[in-house]
């Protein structure tokens, strides 16, 4: 079964036009040349005759299709339906990008949805054109290549690495996807097999996303919350631990124009897809700023701010866990005192990392199962707040509230909001950054109040709310803007 794309004239336009923004969206298969590409692909347009306009790159090479060699459709920017959407087939695909087919097996992801197997595979097929397996193919597909050409690990260790069981699977699957082997395609990088450079697990890649690009509104917004010893900004360059499943890593990212320099430090290659995805989603780069824009961009509220400060992502987390207890810092104190309180914490209780990833940065972020140990009246806060932390720690530690990629987004919101000291706001705040929900909004947050005030709007909450629902599907990003106008020396006690 090939799922195509409905509205055929719509993608051939975009095709025509080769038009970048719908990068992501779908891809086109030449039934005449057995390739598929990227829209804005800069080749000859194809004949109509001769184009299917499929969902996924895992439909395409499942309908036996190769990645084209000139616009590399498998490096492009990932759909930003995935974000919006908080259905099953929406929570699967992003688990699958955090690797949880490879960690778990299919049958682990369709347990974490609360679907059968059949059912799961019945789903994406119908959705994508492909089930789960060729879904965590193609991905692993990417890894391996990203690998190739960009480390000079042995190719043993690349397969591996990629999540492919075997040596002769990683060789099938690079033939059969990129219409070449593997040694060909490092020749043509410049990598040469076996050097020593593969031995510290550093790994220089570009993570692309679709302009406008607010990359330095992202670095001012992470750079006021930066944790010390667990996040630090130096120039345009943010620095972060990262906790995965493997061990932990590091990663440097540089915003550019259309896209971020990343620098990854791993202690298991295994890791490298789950850290990029954890990056992309950190930095909302699977985002489509022009629909975002245009939508914010009519209203007459929103409209200067959108227009003073295109392609504005929102900021999430690379750690569900490590943000909600950022959150539940934050309450009712400013942004400074809960940096303290959070780089305190993570002194005290987080794991040290190895010996060659340190300078700047110390440790990992605090798990939920070592903060939930702690005694609540202990803890530098007040102890209302304390006990809200312990308990929270607590119901995630133990799975009773899941903040993961593939989480109910309004389940997570219900499980928060039954938990002693966990309002609306915070479940809002999480929502936003943690789950990567485009449409929560704070309304009681005090930032946004004092925006509104500043542009001559009633300011009471409930007045906030429901101005704000002239905004959805995107009131994440109108939150964002509103912040934005605030400035860090006067309003930082209101801005979370």
């Amino acid at each position: 079964m090939v799922v195509v794309v409905e509205d055929f004239e719509q993608c051939y336009r975009a095709v025509s036009a080769k038009d970048g923004r719908f990068d992501g969206w779908f891809v086109t298969a030449v039934t005449t040349t057995g390739i598929y590409c990227r829209p804005s692909c800069p080749a000859v347009t194809p004949k109509r005759t001769s184009v299917r306009f499929l969902r996924s790159a895992a439909a395409a090479q499942r309908a036996g299709f190769r990645a084209c060699k000139r616009c590399r459709p498998d490096a492009s920017p990932g759909s930003p339906e995935w974000n919006a959407r908080a259905d099953a087939v929406g929570r699967a695909m992003r688990l699958i990008a955090d690797g949880s087919v490879d960690r778990d097996g299919v049958g682990g992801l369709a347990c974490r949805l609360g679907f059968s197997e059949r059912h799961l595979h019945r789903l994406l097929v119908a959705e994508l054109g492909a089930g789960p397996l060729a879904l965590a193919r193609a991905q692993r597909a990417h890894t391996a290549r990203t690998l190739i050409e960009t480390s000079a690990l042995p190719f043993t260790e690349v397969a591996f690495a990629a999540g492919f069981p075997s040596i002769r699977q990683f060789n099938d699957t690079v033939r059969d996807v990129f219409a070449t082997t593997p040694t060909e395609l490092r020749r043509r990088s410049g990598h040469r097999d076996g050097a020593a450079a593969g031995e510290t697990g550093a790994l220089q890649l570009r993570l692309r996303c679709r302009p406008p690009f607010d990359g330095a509104g992202l670095l001012a917004f992470l750079a006021l919350r930066a944790v010390p010893g667990v996040e630090v900004v130096e120039g345009a360059t943010y620095r972060r631990v990262l906790a995965l499943p493997h061990g932990p890593g590091v990663v440097a990212l540089t915003p550019r124009a259309e896209h971020v320099d990343c620098t990854l430090r791993l202690t298991d290659l295994r890791d490298l897809g789950a850290a990029v995805q954890r990056c992309r989603r950190l930095l909302d780069l699977d985002a489509d700023p022009v629909a975002v824009d245009a939508a914010l961009g009519r209203d007459a509220l929103l409209g200067p701010l959108v227009r003073a400060t295109p392609g504005l992502r929102v900021p999430g987390a690379v750690d569900g866990t490590e943000l909600a207890v950022r959150a539940v810092l934050g309450q009712q104190v400013s942004v400074g005192g809960a940096r303290t309180l959070a780089a305190r914490l993570a002194a005290a209780h987080g794991e040290p990392l190895p010996e060659g990833m340190r300078e700047p940065l110390t440790h990992a972020f605090p798990t939920a199962a070592a903060l939930a140990a702690l005694d609540p009246e202990q803890l530098p806060m007040p102890r209302a707040r304390g006990r809200a932390l312990v308990g929270m720690c607590a119901a995630l530690a133990a799975g009773d509230v899941v903040l993961d990629p593939g989480a109910d987004r309004d389940e997570a919101r219900a499980q928060l909001l039954a938990l002693p000291g966990i309002g609306p706001w915070t479940a809002e705040y999480v929502a936003m950054r943690a789950l990567g929900d485009p449409d929560a909004f704070p309304a009681t947050d005090l930032g946004i109040r004092h925006a509104f005030a500043r542009l001559d709007q009633p300011h009471d909450a409930r007045a906030v709310a429901a101005i704000a629902e002239r905004w959805r599907p995107w009131r994440s990003y109108a939150a964002l803007h509103l912040w934005a106008t605030l400035t860090p020396t006067t309003d930082q006690g209101a801005r979370r």
